[in-house]
Formats: C-alpha cells, sequence, structure tokens
C-alpha cells in the first residue's frame, strides 16, 4: 500500500528541508520513496522553446519524451490531477510538497503562527519549519524541529500517512457517512483508520493498463449484473464460478 502526505507552508518557511529530512530518514528505514513538487508559478515550464522536444509539442505531439542517458522526462501539455499523477508511483510512500488535497494528512511550515493559520485546517497533524525555532507545540499539535528532531518528524510521518483515498463525495459513496475529506479528518483525529473505508471491490475488479480503478459501489454493481446476465446463459457457467474478462492487447499466459 503506497501512503501518501503533503508539506505545505509560505515560502523560504522551510518546505523543503523538511521534505528532505524526511525521504532521508525513511529511505534509512528501508522504504521506497517518491514525491511530487507542485510550483505555484504560472510561467514554469520544464522544456524551453526552441528545443527538439519543444518542436515536437508545437508540431502536435500530445506527449512527448526526452529520453536521455541517465533520466527520463515525460513532458504532459497539461496539469495532472493528483490522483492521474501517483498513478504513474509504485513506492512504499509519496512526499507531496504545496500539494493541497482534502483528503491527504499534511504537515504545514511556516515563520510564525499567522503563517501556519492560512494553511491550518483539520488534516494537518503537525508542524515545522522555521517555527520550530520558536514553539514545541501549536493548537495542540506537535512543531518539530526537522533538523534536531528528525526521527521524531519521520515517526508522525509513519504514523499519519496513509494510502490514498479516491476522493469521493459523499453523494458519489457515502458509505463511511461522509465524503473522502470527511473521512480524512476522521483518520488524522483518530475516530477511524484508513482500512475502516468501507469501499470494497466486492469481489469487482477494473484495471486500466494494470492500472486499478476504484469504483462506487454503483457502478460496481452495474458491471456485476451486466456481466452475470451475459455469461450465466453460456454453457460452464457456474453460480459463484471466478470470472474473468479481457479487453484489448492479447494477454501472455504468465
Amino acid at each position: 500500500m503506497m501512503k501518501v502526505m503533503s508539506v505545505r507552508g509560505l515560502t523560504h518557511s522551510g518546505k523543503t528541508t523538511v521534505i528532505e529530512t524526511i525521504i532521508r530518514g525513511l529511505r534509512r528505514r528501508g522504504y521506497s520513496v517518491g514525491s511530487v513538487k507542485e510550483i505555484h508559478y504560472e510561467a514554469f515550464m520544464m522544456d524551453q522553446p526552441g528545443t527538439n522536444t519543444d518542436r515536437h509539442k508545437e508540431a502536435g505531439a500530445q506527449l512527448v519524451t526526452a529520453l536521455g542517458m541517465y533520466e527520463t522526462d515525460i513532458l504532459y501539455q497539461e496539469k495532472l490531477p493528483i490522483r492521474k499523477l501517483l498513478a504513474h508511483y509504485d513506492y512504499d510512500y509519496v512526499i507531496l510538497e504545496g500539494v493541497d488535497d482534502p483528503t491527504i494528512p499534511k504537515i504545514i511550515t511556516g515563520h510564525d503562527c499567522e503563517g501556519l493559520e492560512e494553511r491550518l485546517d483539520d488534516t494537518v497533524f503537525a508542524f515545522s519549519g522555521v517555527i520550530a525555532d520558536k514553539r514545541k507545540e501549536y493548537r495542540g499539535k506537535e512543531v518539530v524541529h526537522c533538523l534536531k528532531e528528525p526521527d521524531r518528524l519521520v515517526d508522525l510521518v509513519q504514523h499519519y500517512a496513509f494510502e490514498l483515498l479516491p476522493g469521493f463525495t459523499e453523494k458519489c459513496c457515502g458509505l463511511c457517512g461522509t465524503d473522502c475529506a470527511g473521512f480524512c479528518r476522521q483518520i488524522i483525529t483518530g475516530e477511524v483508520k484508513r482500512s475502516d473505508c468501507p469501499l470494497k471491490d466486492d469481489g469487482v475488479t477494473l484495471k486500466i493498463n494494470g492500472q486499478a480503478i476504484v469504483m462506487v459501489p454503483f457502478v460496481q454493481k452495474l458491471i456485476q449484473n451486466v456481466v452475470l446476465s451475459v455469461v450465466s446463459e453460456l454453457e460452464g457457467y457456474e453460480k459463484g464460478a471466478d470470472i474473468k474478462i479481457h479487453i484489448g492487447r492479447p494477454q501472455v499466459d504468465e
């Protein structure tokens, strides 16, 4: 299960230093780690006008890849939603910088209490950054000095980070009595655990190009009813049988 958390804060409040500390600490403990940096500078682009890859884009390529000797850069021509982006990741932890999602647990960095308040909500489980030179606690949550207490910071990340929730609204799912944002807040406060999410596959799973797709109960039931209504008329069908349907490229026997 890949666990996710985010670090948010004002510029020069210590975000990147906190993230470096978390990544190093998790790697020392034997975990694989990925990261995402959200850049809020509107004019930012990795590719530059006039390069060969830029010319590919200008000619109409919708996905451009720069394949170098020591790195590969995949250049989408859009800002990917966080869940679509994380579908490319397969690590024990992914640490996000600057990502504000109401279903993801967070550490907030700041210079002072006013800076903390600007981003404080119920998904925050700790504070760090420059403020840690002045305080040990704020609003009942720990303020951790990432340079003096790196192990404590990583302990908190391990405790609070969890598998990404699907991001459903209460109207879309609501099996837990709230939406995914509300369920996230309940996880942070210790009212529930991530494993308490009632959204299960119920025997119906869907993968697109190997990526598991989370489905609300209505869609699961719809797929199940449509498939069973067809295959139940076929010879060899038995009630409760394991049924697999593949659409796309031919499967290779494993």
